[in-house]
């Protein structure tokens, strides 16, 4: 296996048209759900993913574990609760802006999640474990089983990637920030978006944001900046490095994790810290043209022609 992750999946309904939801008669259904996105777009990328979660025993789960299955993800160790329900979500479309997002998740069979659903003996057999902030927000086992990950790796030298991905609707920035900066000095690789450096470390810019983290711990870490690209600090080396250029923003929900499948996809492959965050740049940039969250990763076949000469080996 090249990547085990784990957390959360949701149905998702996206409205047929923008405007406030008392509005809108039709929806489409999909899924969406931060690793699992990462997990698709990784295997798109023709790797080997194990993407692990706990679902409600009913017809929302099994269409979120057959959707993924029929990625290329392995599903084998997804469970199936009786007695709780799949969380749901749906966007509210604004043109020109990011969609807002309403959750319907409390009690789900995701939050039931323990370290009983993860063997040590699985995440050693990953080259790479990619983590969420969003997992240990869900309750108390959850935030367990991520430690319970943690340490695992840390014991079988598995590489571990950690994208805090904040969400201010399951805690607050306190307890966020506090949770979030100690799981982060754990982690090897850290992938912040340019507003969650700011509310984990207080500092405004990528640099000082990295440096704050590396001294909190972290080997190496990677800012986020939306269409302008990413800056990395990989401990010796610090360089910014350009986005990729979209014409038309339909949807930025996906691109963070986009980011990380591809930055991953990069380290996989042997590339530089520079080449791997260019091809992070390159997978979220597809996720951005499309309404869904895992709709417009694209597959290796896709992009292997892009810079062929500078960075595909």
């Amino acid at each position: 296996m090249d990547v085990i992750t784990f957390g959360e999946t949701m149905v998702l309904l996206n409205p047929s048209k923008a405007g406030p939801l008392r509005y809108v008669n039709e929806f489409e259904k999909t899924i969406g759900g931060a690793e699992s996105n990462v997990a698709i777009a990784l295997a798109r990328l023709g790797h080997l993913v194990s993407w692990v979660s706990r679902l409600g025993e009913d017809e929302f789960g099994l269409y979120i574990r057959n959707f993924i299955r029929g990625e290329g993800v392995d599903t084998s160790l997804v469970t199936f609760d009786p007695s709780c329900p799949t969380g749901v979500f749906f966007k509210e479309r604004q043109d020109g802006r990011d969609p807002r997002v309403n959750y319907f998740r409390a009690g789900s069979a995701a939050s039931r999640m323990g370290k009983a659903h993860l063997q040590e003996s699985e995440i050693a057999k990953a080259k790479i474990l990619h983590i969420s902030g969003i997992t240990p927000a869900l309750s108390p086992s959850c935030r367990e089983l991520v430690y319970h990950a943690i340490d695992a790796a840390k014991r079988n030298k598995v590489t571990i990637v950690f994208d805090p991905n904040i969400r201010l609707k399951l805690w607050t920035k306190e307890e966020a920030r506090e949770v979030l900066m100690d799981i982060a000095g754990k982690c090897d690789i850290v992938l912040p978006g340019i507003e969650e450096g700011l509310i984990l470390t207080g500092e405004k810019t990528p640099e000082k944001i990295a440096e704050r983290l590396i001294k909190n711990g972290s080997k190496a870490v990677v800012v986020k900046l939306g269409d302008s690209g990413a800056y990395y600090n990989d401990g010796d080396k610090q360089e910014y490095v350009d986005g990729y250029r979209v014409e038309k923003v339909v949807d930025t929900v996906g691109a963070g994790d986009g980011f990380a499948a591809g930055f991953i996809s990069g380290l996989l492959r042997g590339w530089s810290y520079r080449d791997a965050v260019y091809l992070g740049n390159r997978v979220g940039a597809s996720a951005v043209t499309v309404a869904g969250d895992v709709e417009g990763y694209p597959y290796w076949a896709e992009i292997a022609p892009d810079r062929s000469e500078e960075i595909l080996r």
